[in-house]
């Protein structure tokens, strides 16, 4: 027995179909549209006609709605005429209308048949996709609703404005013979609540409401993508809570990008010509120069943003006439995507013309040429230099060093190309810095005579971006061929990299000459200046030679020379000449974007601000230098000049813990041959004292030390290490050698003779602490007091304070000095200075002098000081004391008599009998 056909919906008798579920598929927030439809439904079958249009962004479902109210017409009897419009089929005469004649068996174009069906039984004509009628069968069926009130007749037609340049389909509404007959219908994205009725019916679980949130972002609240990535995701077994939101967003991504491109191919290619200038210069150019772009200026413009609106992919910004349309995110690469290369590369051309002729920023119209083919247009290199500029100051470096690569696929001459290549060695040293120091290379290399500026540019670029050893060796290749000048400035750079490393320069071949004791050559005066610094001899000569260096511009000079010398003057005393050399620097290296040395610099002021006591300054200069050159593309040389620096800062201000955490992050060994790495020695050095780690304080300060003298570093201006070392050993009773690193500093800060230095020194130099010593406490505050009111000053103050106080001396003194240390402290009150300045008030207050109502406390002692009570109260007299401690015998009663203060007592049988009762204890 054969089967039975299949029953036609399309008669009357035809058995009814199951009513089809109202929550199926991406309709599930249309609850309102359906029972809009299934109450037309109704009416049509007790004789009451209808129009509907249902209209809506692409994977919005008006489609589906409109096959769902075919299916439950079917299931409640009613006959059911269907079609759909297609993109090939737009342009053939009453081809919709055949698709509805068909099962009538009626030619098209034909009222009457219609007319005469519905009058037979009510019927219901489904349409979908209307946007692609065409323009007959449209006529057609504006015809049919006009007559529809002489029979039964429901007309409802779904689709979109994205095709629809041509006759509007949705007027269909108003050629109803009563207004109350004609409904619009339009839909919109789902709502919170509608996408978690979605998430709820597609996965068989209430989602969180993170995923909740998720889902309809990663779907661009587009029905159709949130249930077809649902549905991919709930197929794979998850569950919608919130840690498998990535797992959402990797399937949605697919469904969203199939979804375009269906869109994208469902669009006439006036639509798409208009989306695809959108994608490209939106972002640039009015929507007036945009339909130019695409060739469509001819058409209505109210017309065009409807049909764009109705896509989907664009977003309105401003409103009015001037208003803007954009191109979402989400859909820009894939609308570009179809066009071939060469003309995607065409149509950036084409937005950049439009763009530099309309007036639009140089940056913008340089981000449109980055996709454009070359055409040699005069116009461009220079916008893509300002381009450039501006890329720079908004710290978009990767987007600076595109825009240099770009021009130079111009066609430019040798020497433009040469000065191109090396801004983008430039800025390629911040953002790939390999590939910057290459191209850095090979233009110190080269041997045209034209080109000496630039390849003395290029070295100072090099070495400010810490390729040393191949820079070095690049310039001693370039000296000989080079001009007298040109040699001059090769000498004076290479030697600006490190003036006192000649163990490495031994090696260079060819070559390098030494600087001239007294060179004439200004560039070369200010790493001589630096030399002579580091060595600690001829402060005169550095001082004349560095402002020497500075007395040209700074705008066109190569930096690292001028560092160098605004450095001496930062030992030589000149702090202010020192400052304003540092300043005028970093403005001429903004203005040309040599934004690689900018660290260098900035460091370098910060710890001139810090050397003043101006820490906030210090502070924001780090800040500054760490910002100006991201850490991936710095030197570790230069990580180690500022690590160090900002570790000084952070234990002044107080912030022992930062300065810990930094003090312990590695550093890469590459860092280790720098000259700067003795300065993060010292820096740790100073942490492990304030974490009161004496040993692992003085074995970093001799090996930085030992590092400082392997280089010739010998000025104490640069690194005081000995004086520090020495207050360390002093503190732990170790006074032979204490005294042995002092008077050594001491002698060469006198050699050396700014007046910082040898205040510095005297306060840590002599036999004994110069907080026991009020005399030479008194003489080094006065010799610092001549200088800036830095740490050292402060140091100085706060000795002398403790001085007068522990020898019962000049209460008022140590009063005055307490003063000043308060007032230069009270910006930063948890740095070290500030506490002693409340420690050092407090022992001045009346409350502190001995009594009856304070008990002794052996915890006020310091070690050397309860090493010698102990001695003392063991019955060794003051002599033998200074023997075994290496002291003097004055040092040891100043001691002493410290002692005694601090415990409350008056005599040396006193102590016997406390530390007595302390060993009992």
């Amino acid at each position: 027995m054969s089967p039975s056909a299949p029953p036609d919906p399309t008669r009357p008798d035809a058995p009814p179909v199951p009513e089809p579920n109202r929550a199926a598929g991406p309709l599930t927030h249309h609850s309102r549209e359906q029972d809009t439809l299934g109450v037309l439904l109704d009416g049509l079958a007790a004789g009451r006609s209808a129009v509907v249009t249902v209209t809506g962004r692409p994977g919005y479902g008006q489609n589906a709605l409109a096959r769902r109210t075919a299916r439950i017409g079917r299931y409640r009897g009613l006959r059911v005429l269907s079609a759909r419009a297609v993109p090939s089929e737009s342009g053939l005469r009453h081809g919709v209308a055949a698709q509805l004649l068909t099962s009538l068996g009626a030619a098209p174009g034909r009222l009457a048949p219609v007319l005469r069906a519905a009058r037979q039984h009510p019927l219901l004509l489904v349409l979908e996709d209307a946007q692609w009628a065409d323009p007959e069968s449209l006529h057609w069926l504006h015809a049919l609703v006009r007559r529809s009130a002489t029979a039964p007749l429901v007309v409802l037609a779904s689709g979109t404005d994205a095709g629809a340049l041509g006759p509007d389909w949705r007027c269909l509404a108003a050629s109803a013979p009563e207004p109350e007959r004609a409904h619009q219908l339009l839909l919109g994205p789902p709502s919170h609540a509608d996408t978690a009725l979605t998430v709820r019916t597609v996965c068989g679980a209430e989602g969180e409401p993170e995923f909740t949130a998720a889902a309809r972002r990663i779907s661009a609240a587009t029905p159709a993508v949130l249930h077809a990535a649902l549905r991919q995701f709930s197929r794979r077994g998850h569950l919608p809570v919130t840690e498998r939101i990535p797992e959402l967003e990797a399937v949605g991504r697919a469904a969203l990008d199939d979804h375009i491109g269906r869109v994208l191919r469902g669009l006439p290619d006036e639509t798409v010509a208009v989306l695809r200038a959108l994608a490209v210069g939106g972002e640039v150019l009015g929507f007036h120069a945009v339909c130019a772009l695409a060739g469509l200026g001819h058409l209505r413009e109210a017309r065009l943003r409807a049909v764009l609106d109705a896509t989907g992919f664009v977003h309105t910004t401003g409103t009015g006439t001037g208003a803007g349309m954009r191109i979402r995110a989400e859909a820009g690469l894939r609308i570009l995507a179809g066009m071939e290369p060469a003309d995607r590369a065409d149509l950036h051309a084409a937005a950049a013309r439009l763009a530099h002729h309309g007036g639009a920023a140089d940056q913008e119209v340089a981000g449109l040429l980055l996709h454009a083919r070359p055409a040699g247009s005069p116009w461009a290199v220079p916008v893509l230099r300002r381009g450039c500029a501006a890329a720079q100051r908004a710290g978009d470096h990767t987007r600076a060093a595109a825009f240099l690569a770009r021009a130079l696929r111009e066609p430019l001459d040798e020497q433009s190309h040469a000065g191109l290549t090396l801004d983008l060695a430039a800025a390629e040293l911040v953002t790939a810095p390999e590939a910057g120091i290459r191209r850095l290379g090979g233009l110190t290399r080269t041997r045209d005579a034209a080109r000496s500026a630039l390849r003395v540019r290029a070295l100072d670029l090099g070495l400010a971006a810490g390729d040393t050893d191949g820079m070095r060796r690049a310039a001693a290749e370039a000296r000989p061929a080079a001009a007298a000048e040109e040699q001059e400035a090769l000498v004076a750079l290479y030697w600006s990299a490190d003036p006192a490393d000649r163990e490495h320069a031994e090696r260079v071949v060819p070559a390098m000459p030494a600087l001239p004791a007294r060179p004439t050559s200004a560039l070369q005066a200010g790493p001589r200046a630096w030399q002579l610094a580091l060595a600690g001899d001829g402060l005169t000569a550095a001082r004349e030679l560095a402002r020497a260096a500075l007395a040209r511009p700074a705008r066109d000079a190569p930096v690292l020379p001028r560092l160098a010398a605004c450095k001496a003057l930062c030992l030589t005393g000149d702090h202010d000449e020192a400052d304003a050399g540092l300043t005028a620097l970093l403005t001429g290296m903004r203005a040309d974007g040599r934004q690689v040395a900018a660290p260098h610099v900035l460091a370098a002021r910060a710890e001139l601000n810090l050397r003043r006591g101006l820490l906030a300054a210090a502070e924001h200069d780090i800040g500054a230098a760490e910002r100006a050159l991201p850490r991936p593309s710095r030197h570790p040389a230069a990580t180690a000049q500022l690590r160090a620096v900002r570790i000084v800062v952070d234990l002044e201000r107080g912030d022992t813990v930062r300065a810990g955490t930094l003090a312990a992050e590695p550093v890469p060994d590459a860092a280790r041959p720098s000259p700067y790495w003795p300065h993060l020695l010292f820096a740790q050095a100073l942490v492990a004292a304030a974490g009161r780690d004496t040993a692992e304080a003085v074995h970093l300060l001799r090996e930085c030390g030992r590092l400082l003298l392997h280089r010739a570093h010998l000025n104490p201006a640069l690194l005081p290490w000995r004086s520090v070392a020495a207050r360390l050993l002093r503190a732990a009773g170790q006074e032979a050698e204490a005294h042995l690193l002092g008077s050594e500093e001491l002698r060469l800060a006198r050699k050396w003779g700014a007046v910082g230095p040898v205040g510095w020194a005297e306060l840590n130099a002599g036999p004994a602490a110069a907080h026991e010593d009020p005399a030479r406490a008194r003489y080094a505050a006065d010799l610092l007091r001549r200088g800036p009111a830095g740490p050292g000053y402060q140091r100085a103050l706060a000795d002398l304070a403790a001085a007068e106080l522990a020898t019962a001396g000049n209460r008022q003194a140590a009063a005055a000095a307490v003063a000043e240390l308060k007032v230069l402290t009270a910006t930063h009150p948890a740095g070290p200075m500030a506490r002693c300045a409340r420690r050092l008030a407090a022992e001045l207050a009346p409350g502190r002098s001995p009594g009856p109502d304070r008990p002794p406390s052996w915890a006020e002692l310091t070690p050397p000081e309860a090493r010698t009570a102990t001695l003392a109260a063991h019955g060794h007299s003051n002599t033998q004391i200074s023997g075994m401690l290496s002291l003097s015998r004055r040092a040891v009663e100043l001691r002493l008599s410290r002692v005694y203060r601090k415990l409350r007592i008056g005599s040396r049988e006193e102590l016997r009998a406390l530390v007595r009762d302390m060993e009992g204890n």
